[in-house]
């Protein structure tokens, strides 16, 4: 049963969720264009959305290119460059811990702000506090795996998680094997992180996609309006 169940969640449960990420952001970009936006409260308690947003986006930023690339790149590369896995595994705690703690202060504040004003709360759905939630959540595990983590300054431990992650990527069908005796503080982590892709098409998450690179090829002029003018260009 055990098997069964660590099969499912980290050889199967990833494709699901890898599948539903890249068919569901298409289908609303192409079915629902205009809800492709992260929604907007800046009129109420701005300085803390500020805060939070600066902390929670800079930190979330370093710690997905983190995983990303120390997840994805692979293992012969490290090792062709000279870079012990020990202190990889020490960087990915040091920069892996600030950028945790500075997206958790961040979500806080996020959190905080969402769920106790009383005219934010009413004009969020219940995807917004849900993926916020989550989020909030996810950053706890992060932060919850580094003292499990020092237990390991080998760097074994983290090798094992590349090697699913690329098994992953590279359809290799025992992947699941690489973490089935990894902690249960890693696991969840996997698991909610691999949920949190899995709701991301269904959530304001999907500004993360878009990119205002329009601006590079856009006119040098834009159509304004003036109240006693009427149209201009400018």
């Amino acid at each position: 049963m055990a098997d069964f169940l660590n099969h499912m969640l980290f050889g199967i449960y990833p494709y699901i969720a890898l599948v539903v990420l890249a068919l569901g952001s298409v289908i609303r970009y192409d079915r629902e264009p205009y809800s492709w936006r992260s929604g907007s409260s800046q009129l109420l308690r701005r300085r803390q959305l500020m805060w939070g947003s600066v902390l929670f986006h800079a930190g979330v930023l370093v710690i997905f290119f983190g995983h990303l690339g120390g997840l994805l790149t692979p293992i012969a590369l490290f090792d062709a460059l000279g870079i012990p896995h020990g202190s990889k595994q020490i960087l990915a705690i040091v920069a892996g811990g600030i950028a945790g703690i500075l997206a958790f202060a961040g979500a806080t504040l996020l959190l905080h702000r969402r769920l106790f004003d009383p005219r934010i709360r009413k004009t969020s759905s219940f995807s917004d506090i849900l993926i916020l939630l989550l989020l909030w959540l996810q950053l706890v595990l992060g932060l919850g795996t580094i003292p499990v983590s020092m237990n390991h300054l080998d760097g074994g431990e983290m090798v094992k998680f590349m090697t699913w992650a690329q098994g992953i990527f590279t359809f290799q069908g025992d992947a699941s094997s690489y973490v089935a005796d990894a902690h249960i503080i890693f696991k969840t982590h996997l698991v909610l992180g691999l949920t949190i892709l899995l709701l991301f098409p269904f959530t304001r998450l999907v500004h993360m996609l878009s990119a205002p690179v329009r601006y590079v090829w856009r006119p040098g002029y834009q159509v304004v309006r003036s109240r006693k003018l009427g149209l201009r260009h400018g």
